[in-house]
């Protein structure tokens, strides 16, 4: 078995991957609040942790991967007193535009999909730990952690109390005993979603939810966390708070993060004009060109998500996808040595996809030079490659030959102008031969002739 490297964000290094039971590897990564559409920084942790659901199986029999919808939200609230509707009205549309839309990512469904509203026993449980002994303390009507019992708070963000009060996202209020201290459940107001609860009529804070979940979809210790860069604090440093002071244990062996999407080298921000949601980005390319550029980049390293990128991932597949059709009618032979490869190493050093999707590019040039007995295993190897990274899901000829402008020439008008080429060579009518091919590459089609006839893709 291929050996995993994971960083730790925890360790602050790369370490090897042992999980807790190796018949059974635990799996959590935070989700969306279902409030509005998702952004593409929010599809880079979905793709990114999708790579290592897929990775993970290849080694261990059962992979039990959660990603929770939150649907607990005072966005959500303020989103749906705006369109004058119910709360779960906005939270089940657009769960489900999320799951559309990743899944138009090539991303596989999460084994465990744990709603907040549907743990409110497990978070409360927790709240009541917490106070039992001693970690929470109630305050006009609120429920607090205190951030002063506990020792080695600060120790995944690598903070210290003083430095909190000076970042970002701390919430200063009467009600705290230190500015640090943070919400485990809160009053409701008698025109909000509400639960009752011993401390009265609330809901929980954001950070509970996660830790509830965890324990109870999979257990008091799990093998990897994820989520993106930004929830290190105060979000996943107060999980770890919550969850070791409420039940003990270590919570979490591996937290993994992955970096921030900047777009044409600005940071992603409505503030700025240049959010993206991945329904729009869907509208103008296929889900698998913006999975292919969001894997262009290491996770751990920011990614400039521009029109250029687009473009080269788009390009970079139709090549992928040429080479591939050029062998569609040989039929692969069975490959059982994926953990061989160079692209599987890559993979496991860390969910290196720079460098798998180069080992795939180097596969590729290996299959245009080869002669007929070597082609199906080669391309056995390739498409072995293509799922690990959930890539060349298609046909061949269905990628090259589908997209295109709404308003240009349609499969079939293209097949039947090349079929006329075809016949204007045969009568050897070369000038009409090729008008027919000026014709067709002004309309963005490129023809690649060959002994067994002309196919065509679209630039």
């Amino acid at each position: 078995m291929s050996e995993i490297q994971l960083y730790n964000t925890l360790a602050r290094e790369k370490q090897k991957f042992v999980p807790r039971d190796p018949r059974q590897i635990t799996m959590y990564v935070c989700g969306p609040t279902v409030y509005n559409l998702a952004h593409i920084g929010n599809a880079r942790p979905v793709v990114v942790f999708d790579i290592l659901f897929r990775l993970l199986q290849t080694q261990y029999p059962d992979v039990r991967y959660a990603r929770n919808i939150t649907d607990i939200d005072d966005k959500i609230i303020a989103a749906a007193a705006e369109r004058g509707t119910s709360i779960d009205s906005v939270t089940e549309e657009f769960a489900q535009k999320f799951r559309e839309d990743v899944a138009q990512l090539n991303t596989l469904p999460p084994t465990i999909e744990p709603h907040a509203t549907e743990n409110l026993g497990p978070m409360v449980a927790m709240v009541e730990a917490l106070l039992a002994k001693g970690h929470a303390y109630e305050s006009q009507q609120h429920v607090l952690f205190d951030v002063t019992s506990m020792p080695d708070y600060g120790k995944l963000s690598g903070r210290d109390l003083d430095d909190m009060l000076a970042g970002a996202r701390v919430e200063v209020a009467d009600y705290k005993r230190h500015p640090g201290d943070f919400v485990l459940w809160k009053p409701a107001l008698a025109t909000e979603p509400g639960w009752d609860s011993p401390w009265g009529r609330g809901r929980p804070g954001w950070h509970l939810e996660c830790s509830a979940m965890i324990r109870e979809h999979l257990g008091l210790e799990i093998d990897i966390h994820g989520g993106g860069r930004d929830l290190i604090f105060p979000h996943h440093e107060n999980e770890i708070a919550q969850s070791c002071c409420a039940y003990g244990g270590d919570y979490v062996r591996y937290w993994m993060h992955n970096a921030y999407i900047d777009i044409d080298g600005e940071k992603m921000s409505k503030s700025l004009g240049n959010f993206r949601t991945i329904r729009e980005l869907l509208g103008l390319y296929r889900g698998e060109v913006l999975r292919f550029a969001l894997l262009s980049a290491h996770y751990r390293s920011n990614l400039n998500f521009s029109k250029d990128l687009l473009d080269q991932s788009e390009n970079a597949l139709a090549n992928l996808y040429n080479s591939l059709r050029k062998v569609e009618d040989t039929a692969p032979v069975e490959c059982n040595d994926s953990q061989s490869e160079a692209w599987y190493a890559a993979l496991c050093d860390d969910l290196n996809t720079p460098l798998a999707i180069s080992e795939l590019h180097a596969l590729v040039g290996e299959l245009n030079k080869a002669d007929d007995a070597q082609k199906p295993r080669l391309k056995a190897r390739i498409l072995a490659c293509g799922n690990a990274l959930g890539i060349l899901q298609e046909s061949p000829s269905q990628w090259l030959q589908e997209g295109g402008d709404d308003a240009g020439l349609t499969a079939a008008e293209i097949d039947a102008l090349v079929t006329e080429r075809t016949g204007a060579k045969l009568a050897k009518n070369y000038q009409r031969a090729d008008e027919l091919r000026a014709l067709l590459t002004d309309a963005g089609v490129i023809l690649e002739d060959s002994p067994n006839g002309t196919q065509w893709r679209r630039s």
